[in-house]
């Protein structure tokens, strides 16, 4: 393209039918600066991939003044994987040891109960040999003064002396006896005498031997004693 303002160049002389010529292929804008040429647009290839944008979502939080609403509703904090299993194992370590503790309560309830109940047996079984023997206590007096005066013999004096065998194997015991010193706790003094040279109170006369079982007294021994003056 020529530019119509630009002043054609004279041409040479002896140049014949083909006169030189140039072409200026700078443009001119309309406020009449020339502009620059174009510069080519770099090769043509993949546009380079655009980055997403990250998109945020909006996170409802629940209102400040309502506490009624936990703030931690919302979240998830279970565990999973090994967490979870020693979660469980520490659970069932929990239990366990909580289920020790109320058996040992309990056999521990049981043994006391146990005792409680051989004692009260034992309580009662000699509740029970008390009340026979109080009951055969005349009978027994009665064999009693038979041998002392020589009226116990033959087959009544066998039986006799069973019925004292069995009285033994449940505990039962006679005391009071000529010449036994004198014990408030086992005697009940009926008569009293005194001599000058006895040094200690002594039982000179039994009139009922006495029983216990144990160390309980079902019947104290009526004697008499003598002391010294």
């Amino acid at each position: 393209m020529t530019d119509q303002n630009q002043p054609r160049s004279p041409e040479p002389e002896g140049s014949g039918e083909h006169p030189f010529q140039f072409t200026d292929k700078r443009k001119v804008n309309n406020s009449g600066e020339q502009s620059r040429p174009a510069e080519p647009a770099p090769a043509a290839g993949p546009a380079p991939a655009e980055e997403p944008e990250a998109v945020v979502e909006p996170v409802e939080t629940p209102a400040q003044d309502d506490a009624s609403v936990d703030p931690l509703e919302g979240l998830d904090f279970e565990p999973s994987g090994e967490a979870a299993e020693a979660s469980e194992v520490l659970k069932a370590k929990a239990e366990a040891a909580e289920h020790l503790d109320a058996l040992q309560r309990e056999r521990a309830s049981f043994t006391n109960y146990r005792n409680r109940a051989l004692r009260d047996q034992d309580a009662a079984r000699d509740r029970g040999v008390q009340d026979v023997l109080a009951a055969l206590l005349p009978v027994l007096d009665d064999v009693e003064r038979a041998k002392q005066h020589g009226e116990l013999s033959g087959p009544m004096a066998a039986i006799a002396e069973k019925l004292d065998q069995s009285l033994q194997k449940f505990g039962v015991e006679r005391f009071g006896k000529v010449g036994e010193e004198f014990d408030p706790t086992l005697h009940e003094a009926l008569m009293h005498s005194t001599e000058a040279e006895a040094t200690a109170t002594t039982v000179n006369l039994v009139v009922e031997p006495g029983y216990k079982i144990g160390d309980k007294v079902v019947r104290a021994a009526r004697v008499g004693v003598v002391g010294p003056e």
